[in-house]
């Protein structure tokens, strides 16, 4: 058990198989969100990189099939990384999700890829 909530990124399959298909990607981002109450409900505050990427993508006038989107969804994370405390890595082949993971052991991170893993927070009341 810990008494401090981490940032745990979520990472796993986002455009990877989907050959640029909208709904696949949607289906995969919809995916990564369904571990973000297990993550939450343990204490801890979910975090997924499309969460910060997409906006900062559509601001730029550009999606995730554009090319502008490499220059963005890698360095999103990668600068996220620097803030979180942990990784929960989804199944699924994912180019992203392994720079992801690379990047969090080189960085001393914890890795987790299953959400059983994650130590529950022990629960405290707001004051």
């Amino acid at each position: 058990m810990t008494d401090k909530p981490l940032l745990i990124l979520i990472a796993g399959p986002y455009r990877s198989g989907t050959d640029g298909d909208p709904q696949a990607m949607a289906a995969n981002l919809a995916r990564l969100e369904t571990a973000a109450w297990p993550v939450f409900a343990a204490g801890h505050l979910p975090v997924i990189g499309e969460w910060i990427a997409l906006p900062v993508l559509r601001s730029a006038g550009a999606g995730p099939t554009d090319p502008l989107a490499n220059q963005v969804l890698y360095p999103t994370a990668d600068r996220l990384l620097a803030h979180c405390d942990a990784v929960l890595c989804l199944p699924g082949e994912s180019a992203g999700a392994d720079q992801d993971v690379a990047t969090a052991r080189r960085r001393g991170l914890t890795v987790y890829h299953d959400v059983a893993e994650i130590p529950r927070r022990t629960p405290q009341e707001a004051v």
